[in-house]
């Protein structure tokens, strides 16, 4: 009886660590039997989801497979009798009225490939997602593809299935499409244009007129508000078009490279408005920051107090790259 399970799951959601829900028969928390991993904190492997008229569990980090009524018990013996009694005396199943999860315009080019918010929890395009802890709202803006070079018409003579991420317009349609590998398969990501224009990820979802942040891969633009990708792109090149002075370009903070060294110093030399983290935050990117315990709130306040533009930008590049 579905109702029952998600009431007691609901009871028993105190004594399980960083437990949230994702979507409506879908929770995540950090796993009661194995631990989930000992080295990261944050880690949180262990999911309740819906399968035909029960709750189930799994744990994507020992393995553990079993009905969400085996997981209350084990939890909580004393909830587990109140649970076995409701089972026995409700037998009637209740309507629940759910909000619907929110697609994206489904554009012709899209026809073909499936949302990802309809795979299977164990799917690894979904647990790509899941695990860079991307958030539900978003989920309707990717796909899978099971041979992404025949759908995108590259040339290959091995093909696999691919994340696809669609580049959209300002009104909606897509006119280019990023595609993840799930494993080892390399490239790791493989881009294809439908359209000759700039490689921007977020446009049908920003607003030139208010402040807009700039940063370089698509996954970390939809931790951020208002902001756009240029996903390998010539950063510069592609922003051109656009009112300077509403932009912020948050690069990776990867000071140890010299490219991304030369495109701070070409920003500042053309007047961009530029953020230059923190030397107390030693991660890679927004994603990896989150993945790391910060909110988005947090990464956005980091950024706002570390912009910088003209000989501040200059001097303060100066110490951050010697750091």
């Amino acid at each position: 009886m579905l109702h029952i399970d998600i009431k007691f799951i609901h009871l028993i959601s105190p004594r399980l660590d960083r437990f949230k829900k994702l979507r409506d028969y879908l929770y995540n928390f950090r796993c009661p039997y194995c631990g989930d991993s000992q080295k990261q904190a944050n880690k949180a492997r262990g999911y309740f989801y819906r399968k035909e008229a029960q709750m189930n569990y799994a744990c994507h980090n020992c393995g553990k497979s079993t009905t969400a009524s085996k997981v209350i018990q084990y939890v909580d013996s004393s909830i587990f009798r109140e649970y076995c009694l409701e089972r026995f005396v409700d037998d009637s199943e209740p309507t629940y009225k759910f909000d619907t999860p929110k697609f994206e315009k489904k554009d012709p080019k899209l026809r073909d490939l499936i949302p990802i918010n309809k795979l299977e929890i164990a799917h690894p395009a979904l647990q790509i997602l899941i695990d860079r802890e991307i958030p539900w709202k978003h989920y309707g803006q990717f796909y899978l593809c099971h041979k992404f070079c025949a759908w995108a018409d590259i040339n290959s003579n091995r093909d696999h299935p691919r994340l696809v991420i669609p580049f959209r317009d300002e009104k909606g349609d897509v006119f280019a499409a990023q595609g993840r590998a799930f494993g080892d398969e390399q490239p790791k990501y493989l881009t294809v244009k439908f359209e000759d224009r700039p490689k921007i990820f977020g446009l049908d979802r920003v607003d030139f007129t208010q402040k807009v942040y700039v940063v370089e891969g698509p996954i970390d633009s939809l931790f951020l508000d208002n902001a756009i990708a240029v996903a390998g792109s010539d950063m510069l090149q592609v922003v051109n078009q656009y009112v300077k002075d509403n932009l912020v370009m948050v690069l990776d903070n990867e000071r140890r490279s010299q490219e991304t060294v030369k495109k701070m110093e070409l920003l500042i030399d053309n007047d961009y408005q530029l953020c230059i983290w923190p030397d107390t935050n030693p991660h890679k990117d927004v994603n990896d920051m989150i993945l790391a315990g910060m909110t988005s709130n947090e990464i956005q306040s980091t950024i706002k107090e570390n912009i910088f533009t003209g000989l501040s930008a200059r001097v303060r590049l100066a110490d951050w790259k010697r750091i």
